[in-house]
């Protein structure tokens, strides 16, 4: 592993250590883990089960980001998938695999949306995917007719509160989404091809890459990403609901990409430390509410934590504190 990599992963597994250690602290039990009926019980297992929606939405921001873009639609395409399976669940066409086969295809639908309008007709990706971020809540309230669809179905339900291997679904699920995304990007080719899309598309296109059908590849397994996130937010509440599934789940996604050290104008990016990143977040939301602080104080908290971990990976902030340091020292010499 070379300084460089060692030095991206030791920040964002610091600041997960000492948020963990302060769970420890506040609540001695945090580590305690319990088997219950074949399955794994624990505070750490609740941290890993809310992350998921989160984690597979982060996986396919880290891509697309890599490419030098965005993707805010992700949380508008949960509450489209949702509406679309609650509304399946009650018709006669309540298969399971009719369900899952139907979400992500509105999953892919909307991420060929996305990468059609950035890749072929050249809009700015915030914009473009801004489109749909509005324009998705609007579509998931015309499915559901303005309400909150509800449903009975103990097969898809399992796929939010059931259990796998003695996990969570969800928690297994996304180990295996990040799994496969990540054997493509580190055993095949294409995680090269997005970094070198990202770094200097134009540079990549004189080399033979069609930086275009990356850019729609990423948005389109982003678009993936986000329905499986759906299917996974509906079967835990058992239901869609259309203004509030995946509501500003799209910020958390970018900001665990961004903690994960990625690079907000491409070519750089980590899938595991895009996952520190998402643990980063969900651990420091369960040590507030641990904490007993007020909820009014809880985002406030949790942005100036983040802060601070942002600016140390910073390269020009440590050098500034280097400076200081070094400034004070040097003041202490002639002293």
């Amino acid at each position: 592993m070379t300084n460089l990599m060692q030095h991206r992963l030791f920040l964002p597994l610091l600041a997960l250590a000492l948020i963990l250690l302060a769970n420890l602290v506040l609540s001695p039990e945090f580590f305690h883990l319990e088997v219950k009926d074949g399955r794994v019980y624990g505070s750490l297992v609740d941290v890993l089960n809310r992350s998921a929606p989160c984690a597979l939405l982060a996986i396919g921001m880290s891509l697309v980001i890599a490419t030098g873009g965005i993707d805010l639609s992700v949380g508008a395409i949960v509450a489209i998938t949702g509406a679309v399976c609650a509304n399946l669940l009650n018709s006669s066409f309540d298969t399971l695999p009719l369900v899952i086969l139907a979400a992500l295809a509105v999953g892919l639908a909307a991420g060929m949306v996305n990468g059609s309008l950035v890749s072929i007709f050249g809009i700015q990706p915030i914009v473009a995917t801004l489109v749909l971020m509005v324009a998705g809540r609007g579509i998931a309230q015309l499915i559901n007719s303005g309400q909150i669809a509800t449903f009975q179905n103990d097969t898809f339900a399992s796929i939010g509160i059931g259990s796998l291997l003695g996990l969570p679904a969800p928690v297994v699920i996304a180990a295996v989404v990040f799994l496969l995304v990540q054997f493509a990007m580190r055993f095949t080719a294409l995680g090269l091809f997005i970094e070198a899309s990202g770094c200097n598309p134009r540079a990549s296109h004189y080399l033979g890459l069609n930086v275009r059908v990356i850019k729609f590849l990423v948005y389109c397994v982003s678009g993936l990403c986000a329905a499986i996130a759906g299917m996974v937010i509906t079967a835990d509440i058992q239901g869609a609901d259309a203004n509030n599934a995946g509501l500003w789940l799209e910020l958390d996604a970018i900001l665990a990409v961004v903690l994960g050290g990625a690079a907000l104008s491409g070519g750089r990016f980590s899938l595991p430390l895009t996952m520190i990143g998402v643990l980063i977040i969900q651990a420091m939301s369960t040590t507030i509410i641990m904490s007993g602080i007020e909820p009014k104080y809880n985002l406030i908290i949790k942005s100036l934590v983040i802060l601070v971990v942002l600016l140390l990976q910073s390269p020009s902030f440590r050098q500034q504190l280097r400076g200081l340091s070094g400034a004070r020292n040097s003041l202490g010499g002639k002293a």
